[in-house]
């Protein structure tokens, strides 16, 4: 067909070893097979799940590759079998497909696609097929079907949600993961209640978003927990009632400084750093006979998470949830309406903004702890 998309030489930053800076190169992208949709992307930010796999700490890693997850942009064109979104729309990419019409698609209570499953290694999600090469024609692999630290990327129709146009691309960005893992975490997966007790562990984007969701969901004390003692000024913003800092409470141990706040133990807990000795702490700070812990940060260096079987027995739960439990397809553009109607609070996560040549300083700056979402403008 004269009409059918053409390969698209472009721009991307390609990471070519474990914690080495990204080098801007030209690639060319391949056009949409079916069920597929090539993305021109406007703007991405850096997740910490992108640092995590750039340092190689916990999985085995194939490079080149090209990272990034959390974007907004535009379709560019679509393949055979694609309906519900065309050119021009306004997208986000998600890591997490939502096919809408598998069991788990279908069921109130998962979120995790069987139709286009989640994996970690480079492939697209159907046929494991790389749709990016570098210049000299070799293979560049994805990253968790998205790669959006790239000017277009292909990425499958079930992990595109469309979005309003009225809201701001930036904002977009933000719910494309770590926003609406945390909102969606205190809403979907733990259903926090009203006049409830919550304790965040670790503050970065998903914790404070956890904060926010808690906050919308009518929590009466929430508890951030944090090594940096001015994530309690910015987490006022999302509902933060009360901060500790695990350096600053003596020979006390976590778990008691938790107890002694919320009479015995919070009602929910939520782990967003990716460590297993926090997520044993956050397990054991939650209250005796219905305590939930949830468990969002990815294990940093794989390690396994021991807890004591009593503690399970006396009641408490703990569980893990990918993507908060949101089903992009739905929920992502109720959570722009939410913003767009000023009843989601938005504004406080972005805290730098860059140009896509200068992508290695939102690495700097998200490794030295100074930023919460940096987002990268792939125009400038």
């Amino acid at each position: 067909m004269e009409n059918s998309p053409k390969a698209i030489r472009c721009k991307a930053a390609v990471c070519r070893g474990n914690g080495e800076p990204l080098l801007i190169e030209d690639v060319v992208v391949a056009p949409p097979k079916a069920f597929e949709v090539r993305i021109k992307i406007i703007c991405t930010s850096l997740c910490h799940s992108d640092l995590t796999f750039w340092r190689g700490q916990a999985f085995s890693q194939a490079f080149p590759r090209i990272f990034g997850h959390e974007a907004f942009g535009v379709v560019e064109s679509v393949g055979e079998g694609v309906e519900e979104v065309a050119p021009g729309d306004a997208v986000v990419p998600t890591f997490l497909s939502n096919c809408g019409e598998c069991r788990n698609c279908l069921s109130e209570k998962n979120n995790i696609c069987t139709t286009v499953p989640f994996r970690v290694q480079p492939g697209m999600p159907r046929d494991g097929t790389l749709p990016i090469t570098d210049a000299e024609g070799h293979p560049v692999g994805n990253f968790l079907g998205v790669s959006s630290f790239s000017e277009y990327t292909v990425v499958d129709i079930a992990q595109v949600a469309k979005v309003d146009v009225a809201i701001p691309p930036e904002k977009a960005c933000l719910l494309s993961c770590g926003v609406s893992t945390g909102v969606g975490a205190a809403w979907k997966v733990a259903a926090v209640e009203e006049g409830s007790t919550v304790a965040i562990f670790g503050l970065g984007a998903v914790g404070l978003a956890v904060a926010e969701g808690s906050r919308r969901r009518g929590a009466a004390k929430i508890i951030g927990v944090d090594l940096n003692p001015e994530k309690f000024e910015i987490g006022k913003k999302f509902g933060l009632t009360d901060f500790v800092n695990p350096t600053e409470i003596g020979e006390k141990s976590l778990d008691e400084v938790i107890k002694e706040m919320t009479n015995g133990g919070a009602d929910y807990c939520f782990e967003c750093i990716g460590l297993a000795s926090l997520m044993k702490d956050a397990f054991c700070s939650s209250r005796m006979g219905a305590g939930k812990t949830i468990i969002l940060g990815v294990e940093m260096h794989g390690e396994p998470v021991s807890i004591e079987s009593t503690r399970l027995l006396e009641g408490r739960c703990i569980m893990g949830s990918l993507f908060g439990g949101i089903k992009a397809k739905s929920d992502i553009p109720t959570l722009a309406k939410q913003y767009l109607n000023d009843e989601l609070r938005l504004d406080g996560f972005i805290t730098h903004e860059v140009g896509f040549k200068d992508i290695n300083k939102a690495f700097d700056l998200l490794v030295q702890g100074k930023s919460i979402r940096c987002i990268i403008w792939m125009d400038q």
